[in-house]
């Protein structure tokens, strides 16, 4: 089955039109990339940022920048800073009144949100965005949620450019769709939802019970899968006004249960890199890390800060898991960045294609129907590459009659392909 990734921005837009309550824009006619392949529609990749000067004059318009996000956090010296750059961190969301933006300018690291203190004003290189607020259809009623962001909204310096991140409730259809489509594409640059998969109660309950708007089974609800379907879903509102905007996805480095009584388990270290490179396969644009355990034997209010300073930290395997998976998207960002071709390599292959540099690079992960095992993977027409890198494995695959097989060990693993054009 395909994926949202894998239908035209045309084809979309009829399919929304059978469900959605807002008119669909007229659509895009779908344009043809490499290898003769339709392209996957996108908000214009690195180019979407030059219309933000302070984004752009900060660099995120190279096609080399990938945004990673750490949601608060606190940094008082060189050497956290360091830390977090290690780990691949370069934004920041939630400061304390303390930071200067000095800490930021000199590190090429940036910032989304308010100016914390005098330190920040029009000329700070690293303010680049605002966020104008946190899960507002879980606190307002739509109206007054909707007029709650536009005040926010007429106030956000120029320059910058606006985010926010609500709750899964604006992908589900318990919210009538016109109040989840408005909240998604009136106010924002840039948008996200945070929907915790791993380890919230939602996933385990009986009776169990789903309103998705992509359908998420029972069976396969705690996997990284799920985190890719959000995308998926928050595609599908963000196109209904006909224009795109980069979607960012949250991954709880620990937990992101908020209560004792609905704590079971922490998220593991390959269930974080398998939440975090399903949500690029499903073209995240940017990750935000949700960077706090409220609940359980780990708990702490800066989960990143705390592996630096506390030796034998409980949750450092997550830490050192965020840092692995970070690390390899910066090192594909300009692979990342490009926009995406339209491919089926097999149906129980939940994978992502791109051409850059004279190499095509398959992103793969099991699809939702399939946890774990041997699949096919069939390649478009006009590669000749006889052998397939396996990035970051040091191995390689044999390429027989445009065709290579792998293994996926469990739901969360993932490959990254490399093949010659």
């Amino acid at each position: 089955m395909k994926t949202l990734r894998e239908i035209t921005l045309a084809a979309l837009a009829a399919l929304l039109l059978a469900g959605c309550t807002v008119p669909v824009a007229e659509s895009v006619p779908p344009t043809i990339g490499p290898l003769g392949l339709e392209q996957v529609p996108w908000e214009g990749g690195p180019e979407y940022w030059k219309q933000f000067a302070k984004a752009d004059a900060a660099g995120w318009d190279e096609p080399e920048f990938f945004p990673i996000v750490a949601w608060y956090n606190g940094v008082s010296n060189q050497e956290e800073i360091d830390f977090d750059k290690e780990l691949g961190i370069n934004t920041y969301i939630g400061m304390p009144a303390t930071f200067e933006s000095s800490w930021l300018n000199d590190n090429d690291m940036y910032w989304i949100g308010g100016a914390i203190n005098d330190t920040f004003n029009e000329k700070t290189p690293s303010w680049v965005g605002y966020i104008l607020d946190d899960e507002v259809d879980g606190r307002f009623e739509p109206e007054a949620g909707r007029k709650h962001l536009s005040e926010i909204s007429s106030e956000v310096p120029d320059g910058l450019f606006k985010y926010a991140n609500y709750t899964y409730m604006v992908l589900e259809n318990d919210l009538k769709a016109s109040d989840s489509e408005q909240y998604v594409n009136d106010f924002t640059d840039v948008v996200s939802v945070d929907k915790y998969w791993y380890t919230i109660p939602h996933c385990s309950a009986e009776p169990y019970r789903d309103v998705s708007l992509v359908p998420i089974k029972q069976e396969s609800c705690r996997s990284a899968s799920s985190y890719g379907q959000t995308m998926d879903a928050l595609r599908q509102r963000d196109t209904v006004d006909g224009k795109l905007q980069p979607l960012w996805q949250f991954v709880e480095n620990m937990g992101g249960s908020d209560k004792e009584s609905t704590f079971s388990e922490y998220i593991t270290p390959n269930q974080l890199r398998g939440a975090v490179m399903n949500s690029v396969i499903h073209e995240a644009r940017g990750i935000v890390y949700f960077n706090q355990a409220l609940s359980g034997p780990c708990q702490g209010g800066n989960v990143f800060r705390m592996a630096q300073v506390h030796v034998g930290y409980c949750g450092e395997e997550q830490v050192d898991a965020a840092r692995i998976v970070n690390n390899q998207i910066h090192q594909l960002a300009s692979v990342l960045n490009t926009q995406s071709l339209a491919f089926e390599l097999n149906p129980e292959v939940d994978t992502m294609l791109k051409v850059h540099d004279g190499y095509a690079y398959v992103f793969a992960m099991t699809a939702p129907e399939k946890s774990s095992g041997d699949s096919e993977m069939k390649l478009p027409e006009g590669i000749s590459g006889t052998t397939v890198e396996v990035l970051f494995e040091d191995r390689k695959i044999p390429v027989n009659n445009g065709t290579f097989r792998d293994s996926f060990q469990h739901e969360y693993t993932y490959h990254v392909y490399k093949v010659k054009l």
